[in-house]
């Protein structure tokens, strides 16, 4: 029955995966190209991803320069970036984009960490619907006769130390992100 939880380990870890993912485009003091690389630009009768379509590099700390493929889609790209909130306005200058962003002020880097602090309870609450889904399955098996009563609660004990765990690393990830952001 301890397949029950190492069946949905994966779960525990897309949730913290994801979470990472999330928190990536959070803005620090140091322009990260994950912040633009999923931003969806309308080019081709279709949606894609600006990773998709360009080169990101990052070769000043706060600047991130987009240079696309096909020069074409500048207009497009540039487009996309004035209808975010990125603190920065793309500059077009010899077929690349340059986004260079200000430092963070106080004001921005509290508001940053309260957004950062929402997506950590998010990831909290995801990691929470897992358990209890398989606290549910749990409890199907024991009225089902597959498990003892005993075997139940024990099982129980184990998944919420592994729900702590996880909790635990986001955490962990999250406070790290903080200190970048608080950073000056």
């Amino acid at each position: 029955m301890e397949q029950i939880i190492s069946d949905h380990q994966e779960d525990f870890e897309h949730a913290i995966e994801f979470f990472k993912k999330d928190i990536q485009s959070l803005r620090t003091n140091r322009a990260n190209p994950e912040l633009v690389a999923h931003i969806l630009i309308e080019v081709y009768g279709t949606k894609t991803p600006l990773e998709q379509l360009a080169t990101l590099n990052n070769p000043e700390p706060r600047t991130i320069v987009i240079q696309p493929w096909d020069k074409s889609i500048l207009k497009q790209i540039e487009q996309a970036l004035n209808k975010i909130d990125l603190g920065a306005s793309p500059v077009i200058n010899e077929g690349l984009i340059r986004l260079s962003f200000p430092t963070l002020n106080e004001e921005r880097r509290k508001s940053l960490i309260k957004v950062l602090h929402e997506k950590m309870e998010n990831a909290k609450k995801s990691l929470r619907i897992v358990r209890d889904k398989i606290r549910d399955e749990i409890v199907k098996a024991e009225r089902g006769k597959e498990i003892s009563e005993d075997e139940k609660y024990r099982l129980f004990s184990e998944l919420d130390k592994i729900a702590v765990e996880f909790q635990e690393k986001i955490k962990m990830v999250g406070e790290k992100k903080e200190q970048e952001i608080s950073v000056i």
